[in-house]
């Protein structure tokens, strides 16, 4: 494999380990005055598996599929440019694609930034929502009144 090549494959996976998308919450949320922490815990495990319901999607698979569509379309936009402005020659075509994948990857990983920040809205605010009616206390909302379980009689 020649250094080029491999340099530029070294630079592509770089970029795509830099999109990755964050599965919990960004937010915080406490527990409201008096509920015991285990109940705080639980409520905290359900609500982050509701909020990944709601999402509909894997989070990571979004953000790899935008970087390795963006590889794709660089590496042929770029081996037709070096075809075109080489003249044909295949070491021209071989850079050209290089360079088309190394910034098609770039334009991915953008692009893959872009959507991590909206799943990470959606997943945020679907959080807030469990936690808040779950009684917990999240900023920006009064604090809700815990009311423990009836007992059992």
């Amino acid at each position: 494999m020649k250094p080029r090549t491999l340099c530029a494959l070294t630079a592509i996976a770089a970029l795509a380990g830099c999109a990755s998308v964050p599965v919990g919450p960004s937010v915080a949320v406490m527990p409201a005055p008096g509920k015991p922490f285990e109940v705080f815990q639980a409520d905290n495990a359900l609500c982050k598996d509701y909020a990944r319901q709601q999402l509909g999607v894997e989070p990571g698979a979004v953000a790899q599929e935008h970087v390795a569509s963006g590889a794709v379309a660089g590496a042929l936009i770029g081996a037709t440019a070096g075809a075109v402005l080489g003249g044909g020659h295949s070491d021209a075509v071989a850079a050209g694609a290089g360079m088309g994948a190394l910034a098609g990857t770039a334009a991915g990983a953008g692009q893959a930034n872009y959507s991590q920040l909206s799943l990470q809205r959606r997943y945020d605010i679907s959080f807030q929502q469990c936690m808040y009616a779950k009684g917990n206390q999240v900023p920006g909302y009064p604090v809700p009144r815990y009311l423990p379980p009836p007992r059992p009689r």
